[in-house]
């Protein structure tokens, strides 16, 4: 069996295993088992990549092809880049976290950790696909989980919740549909055999008007998990009523999704539909950057600020994609892993609090730093790179998109970069203003005062996040050079 199906195959067999478990211990061990070796093939994969560049002149390598339905040309076909390598590592990183954040879940666990790693199994089915149906089929077993595990397992408002999360995300699943098919009728050019496999389809002049049609369906099937403005407000909900591993899982991992579609599909296939439409999305992509910002400062539930934080994170990664220089487009593939690590170790954080203090009320906690201080300290951290503090990884995405977004001399990319730019003083307002209300001075409850600190579980989950965060930030260059390597064929196709 081949290095990349393992990545699916070993999730199935981890829920299967599940299902002969009696009780919590034996649940989170086996699902312990399974997503240690996950990570471990994960940092395996970054290795072997390397070593397989070093010998293959293909970009796309460990590819496989295997028929699946003759009738349409669909195939199981598979292969990753430097890009698809980085996101199934993100996902191994924060899988393995939640289940460790996750440690103590009584409610069910057994179903709860099998309906979390099918989940992570379409997610990393989908990073690795070739075969737009394959990565359709992929994306659909990784987001209908998120029903379950939010309507069963959240808190709050679940039902709404979790109800409003599945059909957004489903009435984007059909504008996406539709977008595959219009591509896949236009896939050849020469009266042949039509395919789905996207590296056949981008040596396809797909007709103009047919990438003027199809490239907005496309685009926001993906964005609207990726939380575009105005089709965001599934997310902040979400988020609320999820448990802590699944708000990662949400955020982390699930809404990289979205930039990673939008990059791998509806850009590479539809360059001119991508230049047609470039406008109108910049502006909303803009709007959800200030939106989010700006609403993150008028929440006080904890959930709620990074929630909103993520809409603005992620219209930066959107913003930077559509302009259309390598620059930029390293700088959106390192905001996406770094929003990944850092939005995840914020839910870990929050669920963390939240377990202690039973509230994610900001304005009801106080001191936090003097009874909690290692939690508190690992939120200071999160926050600092959440505004891009130089030497962690927001700072060097950040600057990578800024860079590349000031490429443009013309009066409209100049003015949108600007109020992009004007996003970072926001997010530092409120970061900033959370940090002085729930952890400075005294300690406004005096039940906190017997609250316990982070046990070795949970500190194992927050190192795994932890980790990557600084490092990305202290020693880039490799990931910006895995990331250049892969983009080679968008700048031919694209630029």
């Amino acid at each position: 069996m081949d290095i990349l199906t393992l990545f699916v195959v070993v999730p199935v067999l981890t829920a299967i295993a599940l299902l002969f478990t009696k009780d919590l211990k034996q649940a989170r061990m086996t699902t312990m088992i399974g997503m240690l070796i996950e990570f471990g093939m994960a940092i395996n994969l970054i290795f072997a990549y390397f070593k397989e560049r070093a010998v293959n002149t293909d970009i796309m390598v460990f590819r496989q092809d295997m028929m699946w339905f003759e009738s349409f040309n669909i195939h199981y076909a598979i292969g990753v880049d430097g890009i698809s390598v980085l996101m199934i590592v993100l996902t191994a990183t924060v899988v393995l976290a939640g289940v460790f954040i996750s440690w103590m879940i009584d409610d069910m666990p057994k179903e709860f950790f099998i309906t979390l790693v099918i989940l992570a199994a379409g997610v990393y089915g989908f990073f690795i696909s070739l075969d737009l149906f394959t990565m359709f089929v992929f994306y659909e077993i990784a987001v209908i989980p998120m029903y379950l595990l939010i309507g069963i397992w959240g808190s709050g408002p679940r039902e709404y919740a979790a109800m409003k999360l599945t059909l957004m995300l489903m009435g984007a699943s059909a504008l996406l549909l539709v977008g595959i098919l219009g591509i896949y009728y236009n896939s050849t050019a020469d009266g042949g055999a039509l395919t789905f496999n996207i590296l056949e389809i981008s040596q396809v002049n797909i007709p103009f008007e047919a990438q003027k049609l199809f490239f907005p369906l496309t685009f926001i099937g993906f964005a609207v998990i990726g939380a575009l403005f105005p089709f965001h407000t599934w997310s902040p909900d979400g988020h609320a009523s999820a448990p802590t591993a699944v708000s990662m899982l949400h955020a982390g991992v699930l809404m990289k999704l979205g930039g990673y579609g939008i990059f791998r599909v509806a850009m590479y296939l539809l360059p001119e539909g991508t230049n047609y439409w470039s406008t109108f999305f910049i502006v909303l992509s803009v709007i959800g950057v200030i939106y989010g910002a700006l609403a993150a400062i008028k929440q006080t539930d904890l959930k709620y600020i990074n929630a909103y934080s993520s809409v603005s994170h992620l219209g930066m990664v959107i913003f930077a994609l559509l302009m259309l220089n390598k620059t930029a487009w390293t700088g959106a593939i390192l905001q996406s892993l770094s929003h990944g690590f850092m939005t995840a170790l914020f839910f870990a954080l929050i669920g963390m609090i939240y377990g202690r203090t039973h509230t994610r009320d900001a304005t009801k906690m106080g001191g936090m730093l003097k009874v909690i201080p290692f939690i508190s300290l690992i939120y200071v951290v999160a926050g600092l790179a959440s505004l891009g503090l130089p030497g962690m990884s927001g700072f060097v995405a950040e600057m990578n998109i800024f860079a590349g977004a000031f490429q443009h001399t013309d009066t409209f990319h100049r003015v949108m970069s600007i109020l992009v730019v004007s996003a970072i003083v926001v997010t530092a307002v409120y970061i900033l203003r959370v940090v002085g209300m729930m952890l400075m001075g005294p300690v406004t409850n005096e039940e906190y005062h017997s609250l316990k600190d982070a046990t070795w579980f949970e500190r194992v989950g927050i190192y795994m996040l932890l980790i990557p965060v600084v490092g990305i930030g202290v020693a880039p260059l490799w990931l910006s050079n895995m990331i250049l390597d892969s983009i080679k064929p968008f700048i031919e196709g694209v630029l």
